[in-house]
């Protein structure tokens, strides 16, 4: 079916990924998901679909922890009911956090096939947006200053 939605695991690639969690030994469960935020995160080429899928159903995973303030159980999260995970996940060392946040950025940047893809989409604005809604929470923009602390 390929995609049939917007959400982190809205797809056959990320719907596998959450499949390969839940089928893996709990201690397998962290480095997983490091080896795929890595993956993208130090992608210097072109970053292929498959790849950008499975960062973001991944980092959606980081976000859903920390947001939740602790280990969780995935189902029913950002992911969407039924999509992710099932099985609970470990906690996460804080470090996820920086490179979930990375490798958002690799795909939201010029050089992932993803976004292409999802450019040319009528949901692309909003794919876009909650990207980069995933990745405010784990890296918040700085407010803009107000008033000014001492003129020059």
């Amino acid at each position: 079916m390929g995609t049939w939605d917007i959400g982190p695991f809205d797809n056959d690639t990320a719907a596998d990924f959450a499949g390969d969690l839940d089928e893996a030994a709990a201690e397998e469960r962290v480095p997983m998901i490091r080896r795929v935020l890595e993956r993208a995160a130090a992608c210097v080429e072109f970053l292929e679909v498959p790849d950008a899928e499975r960062a973001v159903a991944a980092a959606a995973l980081v976000v859903a922890q920390h947001h939740a303030g602790g280990p969780q159980h995935p189902a029913g999260g950002p992911s969407g009911p039924g999509y992710g995970p099932s099985e609970p996940l470990p906690p996460f060392p804080a470090d996820l956090r920086t490179l979930a946040v990375a490798a958002l950025d690799q795909v939201l940047g010029g050089l992932c096939e993803l976004a292409v893809v999802w450019d040319e989409a009528v949901d692309g604005p909003k794919w876009r947006r909650d990207i980069v809604r995933l990745r405010d929470v784990l890296d918040p923009p700085v407010p803009p200053q107000r008033e000014v602390l001492f003129a020059v």
